[in-house]
């Protein structure tokens, strides 16, 4: 599962959340939010908290079947 990273780091600086105090608030590691701020793939379970924790909807993160599309 990938989030859209571009609308986790809108969001936590909207909401002026760095990686330490949002990893601490949704009960990930460091690590997992820094893999979702690089577009990596995580798990559905750290999708959920990380919104909980954000105070948005998962969908709302979840990135969009077209950004997938390259280039051409």
């Amino acid at each position: 599962m990938r989030i859209d990273r571009i609308k986790l780091i809108a969001e936590m600086a909207r909401q002026d959340i760095g990686v330490a105090a949002l990893s601490a608030k949704a009960a990930v590691s460091r690590s997992t939010i820094t893999a979702m701020r690089g577009g990596k793939s995580c798990n559905a379970n750290s999708v959920r908290r990380v919104a909980l924790a954000l105070d948005v909807s998962p969908e709302s993160l979840m990135q969009s079947s077209d950004s997938d599309s390259s280039f051409e």
